[in-house]
């Protein structure tokens, strides 16, 4: 017996378009989806430009290869309008290569271009006339997305959401309690996110300084092997990698891998450290930070004392979370846990499993008990810290099946993944939706 919901189809649900929120590969991903499906969309971007996250780490080279970063249907719209090809499928391109040949080229294909909004912030989400505490005919309601723009706060219908915004820009906290670490408005321009331009953009910054490296993933190993480059570039560069745990457990290699880059990261950064090219501090829990003259000191838990560690720069590299706040008037079932979907969490939470027992999922896993509502890519996996792109295809090949009345096509899938998905590579991060912590 098969108890799924179906779309509800009413005349008026029916005219009016899908929002997808933001337009990153995922988002992207999600509209040539609909477009091949034929039903109207609006993709609403907060940053000024398509992939800003993605743009925001460009530097950055990702561990996948070419041929597991494109999107199934957004290849065929492209190969249809533009006689595009896939560049080099088994060269892994760099964050700035993907945007600039593949993301951007979809972006101006005519049935998407017209669709894009960018500078537009979503900052609610509802149901017409009903708070989450109003059920009868609340699957019929459109939805409401208020945003914010330049011109002001406005409200837009949907049949349908799909919340593909990731996580780049909800860093956790550096304090190991998770809540904000006290002292951070007296320290905040010494402090850095995750994955910043140390060899490029960023470089005179860090240069002839000593840097510390807060995080215990690939975000964190990515920045500290930019770091050992500009050590022995620039005179005076030191770096500190600081970690909560006893071990790195997240930065790992294995033979088995079938992404030969992301293997070899945790290699590197523990030869590194024998080195003396990156000065080791593990079990440290951080508590405060404060100023220190023309520096930063973090004081913490470590060994059972309360100790400082003085440094001139800190980079935030512990990981992501989602931005629950705008879907408050939502009816979301997330894991207690990691903030997934309920059904996905038990395949993603770091204390059950590595990324590389995920396994490929789509609509059933990703439902909400609000009836057209859906989270994708980077930030459908919550806290989880890792996640692959063509993971987030396959959710949106999926959700937009079943927008489509699809359901035999929702529920198949139609997706192989490398094997043993731990994420990383030597200076590169994983394939990113908004996100620095994924793996590709």
């Amino acid at each position: 017996m098969d108890l799924t919901p179906r779309v509800q189809t009413g005349d008026r649900l029916a005219t009016l378009p899908v929002v997808i929120v933001g337009a990153g590969p995922i988002g992207l991903a999600a509209a040539a989806n609909l477009v091949e499906r034929g039903i109207d969309f609006t993709v609403l971007e907060a940053g000024d430009r398509i992939a800003d996250s993605m743009q925001a780490w460009g530097h950055t080279r990702l561990f996948s290869p070419w041929k597991h970063l494109v999107d199934p249907a957004s290849a065929r719209l492209l190969e249809a309008e533009a006689g595009w090809s896939i560049p080099s499928p088994e060269r892994a391109p760099s964050g700035t290569e993907l945007v600039e040949q593949y993301l951007l080229p979809l972006s101006r294909v005519e049935a998407i271009a017209s669709r894009i909004r960018t500078g537009v912030e979503v900052v609610a989400v509802s149901r017409e006339g009903m708070d989450r505490t109003r059920t009868t005919g609340r699957a019929a309601a459109p939805f409401v997305v208020r945003v914010r723009t330049a011109d002001g706060v406005q409200e837009l219908t949907a049949r349908a959401v799909i919340d593909a915004s990731g996580t780049y820009r909800t860093p956790n906290p550096l304090g190991s309690s998770g809540l904000g670490l006290l002292g951070l408005d007296e320290v905040a321009e010494l402090v850095h996110p995750a994955l910043p331009d140390v060899l490029g953009r960023d470089r005179a910054t860090f240069a002839g300084r000593h840097t510390t490296v807060v995080g215990a993933g690939h975000s964190a190993a990515n920045t500290l092997l930019g770091l050992v480059q500009l050590v022995r570039e620039e005179r005076g560069t030191r770096v500190t990698w600081l970690i909560r745990n006893a071990q790195a457990v997240r930065v790992s290699s294995s033979d088995d891998d079938e992404l030969a880059d992301r293997a070899r990261l945790g290699g590197r950064v523990d030869a590194a450290v024998r080195r003396g090219d990156i000065a080791l501090v593990d079990g440290f829990e951080i508590v405060r930070a404060r100023r220190a003259g023309e520096g930063v000191e973090l004081v913490g838990q470590h060994g059972g004392e309360l100790v400082t560690h003085a440094s001139d720069l800190v980079v935030n590299a512990t990981g992501f979370r989602p931005d629950l706040d705008p879907l408050r008037e939502i009816r979301l079932d997330l894991d207690e846990v990691v903030e997934a979907p309920r059904r996905l969490a038990p395949l993603i939470d770091p204390n059950l499993h590595s990324c590389g027992t995920v396994e490929p999922h789509g609509f059933a896993e990703l439902r909400h008990p609000e009836q057209g509502f859906f989270i994708v890519g980077m930030k459908s996996y919550g806290r989880a810290p890792t996640f692959l792109l063509a993971t987030g295809y396959e959710q949106v090949r999926s959700v937009t099946a079943w927008l489509a009345g699809d359901l035999a096509s929702a529920s198949s899938v139609e997706l192989v993944l490398p094997a043993t998905g731990v994420c990383s590579t030597g200076l590169s991060v994983g394939d990113a939706a908004g996100a620095g912590s994924c793996c590709g």
